[in-house]
């Protein structure tokens, strides 16, 4: 796991606000220390040399995380879409 940043607050749209240490991709997922899942990366904001990410919770209780640092596991290979098969004749 990769040290990302920490979690500073959860906006009132809903989403979570994450003071990065380096840029991130759209659609990573953030963990916490114990690799649990905690967010998904929608969009980074703010300037290139200080960069936030908006990222969607995929905790229930998201404020406990609040003011912890973040992880990424090492980037996944990229998903190949499906091919559509058919119907065989």
């Amino acid at each position: 796991m990769q040290e990302v940043g920490e979690i500073l607050h959860l906006a009132s749209s809903g989403r979570v606000i994450i003071r990065l240490s380096k840029p991130l991709k759209d659609g990573q997922i953030i963990v916490d220390n114990s690799g649990t899942k905690v967010a998904k990366v929608l969009e980074m904001i703010g300037p290139v040399d200080a960069p936030y990410a908006s990222a969607i919770p995929l905790t229930n209780n998201i404020k406990r995380h609040v003011g912890r640092t973040v992880y990424i596991v090492e980037e996944s290979p990229a998903i190949k879409p499906k091919r559509f098969r058919g119907r065989k004749r």
